[in-house]
């Protein structure tokens, strides 16, 4: 077995993967997730912030110890780096000073490795949707097993479209419809008619499909063996969205299930999601912790 250390940094969050990897099998030893909102900015300015670098630097010192004693160490960047004009740079510090192997994904790149962790313990003979709504794209997978049907980076994400839509709090109705309209409009842009009826189930990673399951099972502690598998109706996400779009955001930040500083975004990413499983016709989702970190450690083991 080989210890894998797997640092994602996202637009809404930096989050670190520890673990034993070997045959295909992942043993987690640390798992930790740090609200950084790197591209806080990024979809008016076109540039990362000093702020949003330095929370980001921060995480990453606080993430130091876990990673020592890796025998790979990988850090992969995704929208925000991806859409900056520093990213580049961006990338460039956090190899020198992290000692990570900095890999700054394609929206392509991000959507395989996606599938590969959420998919590794499910039946190869079922097509699944996967969605992963970040804070500047959602990825959206359809495949079955090993088999990628098809896959596409949206720029539809939870930062993005909180910063362009939600202006009042609580939110309007007219800032709702706007958010639901524009994501809507991406995703079925982007996804071909022919392919929306492929898959039978869909599976949620990321923030949003993994709050809104613990918001669900009314987790006063966020445990990831109960979220993994929960499954949410379309019907009681429509529920969730609409409790958690009336509250102003400092008692939308008491919710049970919800952690604080995913307070600020998840309205934007309950209307993503509903557009998504509209998009697709599918009745509903199941959560799962298994994201593109448990994929880029599955891969660093073929490599």
């Amino acid at each position: 077995m080989t210890r894998v250390a797997v640092v994602d940094i996202g637009t809404n969050s930096t989050r670190l993967l520890v673990a034993e990897v070997g045959g295909g099998e992942l043993r987690e030893l640390a798992r930790e997730s740090i609200v950084t909102r790197l591209g806080e900015g990024v979809d008016a300015s076109g540039r990362l912030g000093e702020e949003p670098q330095a929370r980001v630097f921060a995480a990453l010192d606080s993430f130091a110890p876990a990673i020592e004693g890796a025998a790979v160490r990988t850090a992969v960047m995704t929208s925000a780096v991806r859409d900056a004009a520093n990213g580049a740079e961006f990338a460039t510090t956090v190899r020198d000073r992290y000692g990570l192997e900095a890999a700054t994904l394609s929206g392509d790149e991000e959507a395989r490795l996606t599938s590969l962790g959420a998919t590794v313990t499910r039946p190869g003979d079922e097509t699944v949707l996967v969605i992963d709504i970040g804070g500047g794209s959602t990825e959206l997978v359809v495949g079955a097993g090993d088999e990628l049907v098809f896959h596409v980076s949206t720029q539809v994400g939870v930062v993005r479209h909180t910063e362009r839509h939600l202006h009042t709090d609580p939110p309007t109705a007219d800032e709702l419809a706007a958010l639901a309209e524009d994501a809507r409009t991406a995703i079925e842009a982007a996804v071909p008619a022919d392919v929306r009826p492929m898959p039978i189930v869909a599976v949620g990673v990321g923030g949003t499909a993994t709050q809104l399951a613990s918001i669900d099972l009314g987790l006063v502690e966020h445990d990831r063996d109960r979220v993994e598998g929960h499954a949410v109706s379309r019907p009681r996400l429509e529920e969730l969205r609409d409790r958690l779009a009336a509250l102003p955001l400092a008692e939308r930040r008491e919710v049970t299930g919800l952690d604080p500083a995913r307070a600020p975004t998840i309205v934007a990413g309950a209307t993503i999601l509903r557009e998504v499983l509209g998009a697709f016709a599918l009745d509903g989702f199941e959560a799962s912790e298994r994201d593109i970190l448990w994929g880029v450690a599955l891969d660093a083991e073929k490599s």
